[in-house]
């Protein structure tokens, strides 16, 4: 989302292809292989840049991964904002993200936010016709609950196998709705209940964006007590583990038994490199280590 200069119709610069171009670079060799985009990021400029990368790197699309979204219709031309998973519009989304990224296929197509208007049945036959054609391998969605995706998944003949959610030590509404059953702070917490072992039943992998919280927990000035503690603790537990802060706040949420993956928002290259040794953090920190974090990041013991 970071890639393609303004959030306005201006047109892309040499400096925003160089710095999509150092990015991917960044990524490539700190160990990624799987690049998130969507149809709305500046405005469809950041599938636009990285669609340039491509072109001027013979043989990338093969070593890579390529997702999408659809479905959000930004405010516009005194429309309001909306949700539309009609076929006409998903069908011309996909096809504008293909032009834009250059490419043939994308590996994983996800629809970005629930539409209460959604046909489910007419869904279903637009989302089948992508994957006969071959322009969509696989399918996903985003920020939708354990409930929305079995109802989806019941017209679908091919499985739904990713979603992406808001996720991360300081968005923590999916892990505390966990503990908090039973109890009056629960109802607070806004996270659909069930989601996270819908999941794990159905072996989707969860992805989680805003995960390095914008440096919340990585350097930026704490705006709060359990903020600064948090912040303290991941840098004692960086020199305890041999790696960066970006690794511990990605280790801790790949700790967690739910097949979560990061989705690094940064561009800047780095960070990206700071966040290679994850997945080695979160093979090795201990119990008391990730439940330390939580603690100090949520300012209060466990009920």
């Amino acid at each position: 989302m970071g890639l393609g200069g303004t959030w306005d119709d201006s047109p892309l610069t040499a400096a925003d292809t160089e710095q999509a171009a150092a990015a991917v670079q960044a990524a490539r060799e700190a160990g990624i292989s799987l690049f998130d985009h969507a149809d709305i990021y500046r405005m469809g400029k950041s599938e636009e840049v990285f669609g340039r990368v491509l072109a001027d790197t013979p043989g990338l699309r093969g070593q890579i991964l390529l997702q999408t979204k659809c479905g959000i219709r930004p405010a516009a031309d005194g429309l309001p904002g909306r949700y539309d998973f009609s076929a006409e519009n998903v069908l011309a989304r996909v096809n504008e993200s293909l032009q834009r990224l250059r490419t043939d296929y994308v590996d994983m197509l996800l629809l970005h936010r629930p539409d209460p208007l959604m046909d489910v049945r007419e869904l279903s036959g637009t989302l089948a016709t992508l994957m006969a054609s071959g322009q969509v391998r696989a399918l996903g969605v985003s920020n939708m609950s354990g409930a929305q995706i079995a109802y989806l998944q019941d017209q679908l003949d091919a499985p739904i196998v990713a979603n992406q959610l808001e996720m991360g030590l300081g968005r923590r509404a999916w892990l505390e709705s966990t503990v908090l059953v039973n109890r009056d702070e629960g109802f607070a917490a806004g996270f659909p209940h069930g989601t996270l072992e819908h999941a794990a039943s159905h072996g989707i992998e969860l992805q989680a964006y805003g995960s390095l919280a914008q440096g919340r927990f990585t350097g930026r000035t704490a705006e709060s007590p359990a903020d600064g503690a948090a912040s303290a603790l991941v840098a004692t537990l960086a020199d305890s583990y041999g790696a960066s802060p970006e690794s511990i706040v990605l280790g801790w949420l790949m700790r967690h038994p739910s097949r979560i993956s990061p989705v690094i928002g940064t561009t800047n290259t780095g960070r990206i490199a700071a966040c290679a040794a994850a997945p080695r953090v979160a093979a090795a920190m201990t119990r008391t280590d990730w439940y330390a974090l939580w603690t100090a990041a949520r300012g209060a013991g466990l009920p």
